[in-house]
C-alpha cells in the first residue's frame, strides 16, 4: 500500500477556511468587548453605586476595542487571502498584537480600579 502526498489543493482549502474561522474569532472578540463595553458603562455603575462617568468611560474603551478588533479582524483576513492567493505567509504584526493587548490591560486595569474605588 503506497501512500499518497497530500492534495496542495486540500492545504490550501483547509488554510482558507482556518482563516475563516479566524476571521469569526476577531468578530467573536469584538462582540464579547462592546458586551463587556456595555455591562461596564451601564450595569456596573448601577451596582457600584457612586459616580457614572467614570465607568461610562470605561464602557466606551472596551466599546471602540471590540469595533476595532472586527476592523482589523477584516483587515487580517483580507491580508491572510491575499498572501494564500500568491502561496505567501502574513503574519500578524507584533506592534498590532501589542496595542490590542495593551489597551485590554489599560482597560481591565481601569476598571479593576473604579470597582476597588467605588466598592458600593
Amino acid at each position: 500500500m503506497s501512500e499518497q502526498a497530500p492534495d496542495a489543493t486540500d492545504a490550501t482549502r483547509r488554510t482558507r477556511l482556518a482563516n475563516e474561522r479566524t476571521f469569526l474569532a476577531w468578530w467573536r472578540t469584538g462582540l464579547t468587548a462592546l458586551a463587556v463595553g456595555f455591562g461596564a458603562g451601564r450595569l456596573v455603575p448601577e451596582l457600584a453605586g457612586g459616580s457614572n462617568w467614570p465607568f461610562e468611560v470605561i464602557g466606551v474603551g472596551f466599546t471602540v476595542a471590540g469595533v476595532s478588533l472586527m476592523g482589523y479582524g477584516y483587515v487580517r483576513h483580507r491580508a491572510v487571502e491575499r498572501e494564500l492567493s500568491h502561496g505567501g505567509y502574513s503574519s500578524l504584526p507584533d506592534r498590532v498584537a501589542l496595542v490590542f493587548a495593551g489597551v485590554g490591560a489599560a482597560l481591565g486595569v481601569a476598571t479593576a480600579l473604579l470597582l476597588i474605588a467605588n466598592p458600593g
